[in-house]
């Protein structure tokens, strides 16, 4: 079992993730790839939480292919392409982060390869 560590001698979250997570003895690591908001048929909707949308779906069908669901997440990532789209990721990233969450870095970056996207997802789970 995945071991959440948000000791109370620092700042707590700002959101829901644990500040450390502890992957036991005896686990698989899956790390996945950046995940961007684009359907299996090549649509990039618009905004932050359709895109942020499909990153989870995307991270979701990973880890079922790896016999895993989100409990199994030790790290999420998320790179947005300016403050404005902060909502949207973190509408569509509640909707998707177990309790107890995993731990989670968000950053802002000046853009990505091609300017339709402003949202991706990159995450690491551990798995028996």
């Amino acid at each position: 079992m995945l071991t959440r560590h948000t000791p109370p001698s620092i700042h707590p979250p700002f959101a829901n993730y644990a500040h450390g997570v502890a992957v036991p003895e005896g686990y698989r690591l899956i790390v996945m790839s950046g995940q961007l908001g684009i359907s299996k048929e090549g649509v990039v909707p618009d905004g932050a939480e359709a895109q942020a949308k499909i990153c989870f779906q995307n991270i979701s069908a990973i880890l079922a292919d790896a016999g895993a669901d989100a409990r199994a997440l030790v790290r999420v990532s998320a790179f947005v392409s300016g403050r404005d789209h902060l909502a949207g990721y973190m509408a569509a990233r509640d909707q998707f982060v177990p309790d107890p969450a995993p731990a989670s870095t968000l950053m802002i970056v000046s853009g990505f390869a091609r300017p339709e996207f402003v949202v991706e997802v990159e995450a690491i789970a551990a798995v028996r």
